[in-house]
């Protein structure tokens, strides 16, 4: 049975913190809804109502996009080892690139950053929780490496270049505000 909370519970905030991946889910008014994986240690919990996360360099950048137009985010967590849960968070989002204060204060918490792309802030209006019972169980065996190599050897240079090419619209050509 779903449950749902206000704002986050310590217990919550601890059952982020084991997680090793979680989805991004965004709209805009019009197009198509976007579903993205993240992982890679790139999600802080500030408060029990706000959390950030680390935007990396890829190949599209609809969550951008979809902010731009329409601020509604959902993140969700699953348990892919012990105790079945789902945890969701909705509420409203900003989007902060390298040239906002708000990027250059948070982007430390991140350690490595090669390729960041945009921080997310997730002001949370509502938490659930659901049971989870059919997510599979799945053993972590390690984060790849590929995506940090990757821009390590671009280099912050053309990583721009790449963003200019690939990252400026998104598939259903709305703007994504990165330059």
């Amino acid at each position: 049975m779903a449950k749902q909370f206000e704002s986050l519970s310590e217990a919550h905030i601890n059952f982020i913190k084991e997680q090793k991946i979680f989805f991004i889910g965004t709209a805009a008014e019009s197009g198509r809804v976007n579903v993205s994986p993240k992982g890679m240690d790139t999600l802080r919990v500030l408060s029990p109502n706000k959390v950030i996360w680390l935007n990396l360099t890829g190949s599209g950048n609809e969550t951008a996009a979809h902010i731009n137009q329409v601020n509604r985010m959902t993140i969700m967590f699953c348990a892919f080892d012990g105790k079945p849960l789902i945890l969701r968070l909705y509420g409203h989002a900003k989007i902060y690139h390298e040239r906002d204060p708000e990027f250059n204060e948070w982007v430390p918490q991140f350690g490595e950053t090669e390729g960041a792309r945009q921080i997310f802030e997730l002001e949370i209006d509502l938490v659930q929780t659901s049971c989870g019972f059919a997510v599979p169980l799945m053993d972590f065996v390690e984060e790849r490496s590929i995506l940090r190599d990757w821009a390590k050897n671009k280099g912050k240079d053309k990583i721009k270049d790449y963003w200019e090419e690939k990252n400026q619209k998104s598939i259903d050509g709305f703007e994504t505000g990165i330059f």
